[in-house]
């Protein structure tokens, strides 16, 4: 790009250290600066009253509007497409148990499409199928299987697979963790009957983050905290969280805020291809969902991922817990930025990605 670079001026920007009313240029795709620039550069976009956010990343995305990204993998991209038209800049698609992840995997390997114009995907997360049965959720116990060395060498080696999901407890499923954070792929725990003791010591070998808190792992008791005891007092683990009022209540969400507070919370959406189109049945990887009112069921009765939107998350998490909008926006992008290691996205701020999300009030 030659010539002055586009600017966002007067928003109410969010920082690495707090609020400021700034301008924001952005150059090649990069931040080139941060801060009042008085009449230089060309006036693109006039942010007066509204809050300049870093690109909001969801970590946990198994369909919207339509697309179901385990059975149509290609559907990864009109996905994205939609995605960020609430506000989402990247995200991770997710392929759930049943569905072989080798189709999501040369989608990925193939890259976008000429003229593709959505939020990017980061890498897959594959939720499954390590996981334990008597914890499966919707997940099908026909295609559970114990952890697989060999499967976990190829999904690392793949370059394309940024966070596995598993059940840290099952015989294996230490090799595998190993395997995967030597090759830098995010091991999360989730649809898991661990104890504490087997939460810590599958945080001593890799793991550093739990899938959907509360969900699909036993409930918080007073002598038997469980994963959910330990994903909330380990300082060194984060957590997603699903923030839509039924998953979690809200006064869980509260609880999960104060415990984990802004370096640790993720907002997740765990959305399913129903997101953006209201109730009815629609599919989920090798199985169809219900959705009514707002509340997505399998076969079964179980919950089955969500129709929650990352920016409703933004603004859930606000009017559950009573924190700041900046706090809450951080959970949306500056930690699960962080959470699969990329430097590159989440904050606003010189040489990171031009990816801004803007929110009115």
């Amino acid at each position: 790009m030659t010539g002055n670079p586009p600017v966002v001026r007067n928003g109410l920007v969010i920082t690495p250290t707090g609020s400021t009313e700034a301008d924001v240029s952005i150059e090649g795709g990069l931040i080139t600066s941060v801060g009042k620039m008085g009449q230089v550069g060309r006036l693109d976009f006039d942010a007066t009253g509204l809050v300049v956010a870093p690109g909001l990343i969801d970590l946990q995305v198994n369909g919207v509007a339509g697309h179901d990204v385990s059975s149509h993998p290609d559907s990864i991209w009109p996905a994205g497409e939609w995605l960020a038209t609430t506000g989402v800049t990247a995200y991770l698609p997710t392929v759930i148990t049943g569905s072989d992840p080798g189709p999501a995997i040369d989608t990925m390997l193939a890259g976008p499409p000429s003229g593709f114009r959505g939020a990017l995907p980061l890498g897959l997360h594959l939720e499954g199928p390590f996981l334990a049965a008597e914890a499966r959720g919707t997940h099908s116990d026909a295609f559970l299987r114990p952890p697989s060395l060999e499967e976990a060498q190829s999904w690392a080696h793949s370059g394309v697979v940024t966070m596995v999901t598993l059940a840290p407890e099952l015989p294996g499923a230490t090799e595998v963790i190993r395997v995967l954070r030597a090759a830098g792929v995010v091991a999360a725990a989730g649809h898991s009957l661990a104890t504490y003791d087997e939460a810590a010591s599958a945080a001593a070998v890799g793991v550093t983050h739990g899938t959907h808190l509360f969900n699909a792992m036993p409930p918080l008791h007073h002598r038997a905290p469980g994963l959910a005891g330990f994903l909330l007092t380990e300082p060194g683990l984060t957590a997603g969280v699903i923030a839509d009022g039924v998953h979690l209540h809200p006064a869980m969400v509260t609880l999960a805020w104060r415990a984990l507070g802004p370096d640790r919370l993720v907002l997740v959406t765990d959305a399913v291809a129903a997101a953006g189109l209201g109730d009815g049945d629609h599919p989920l990887g090798p199985m169809a969902v219900t959705v009514e009112g707002g509340v997505t069921v399998g076969p079964d009765g179980q919950l089955a991922g969500s129709v929650l939107t990352l920016d409703q998350a933004v603004r859930n998490l606000v009017r559950f817990t009573g924190c700041r909008l900046d706090q809450a926006i951080v959970a949306a992008s500056t930690v699960p930025a962080r959470v699969i290691g990329d430097t590159t996205r989440g904050r606003v701020a010189v040489g990171a990605r031009g990816d801004l999300t803007i929110f009115d009030p």
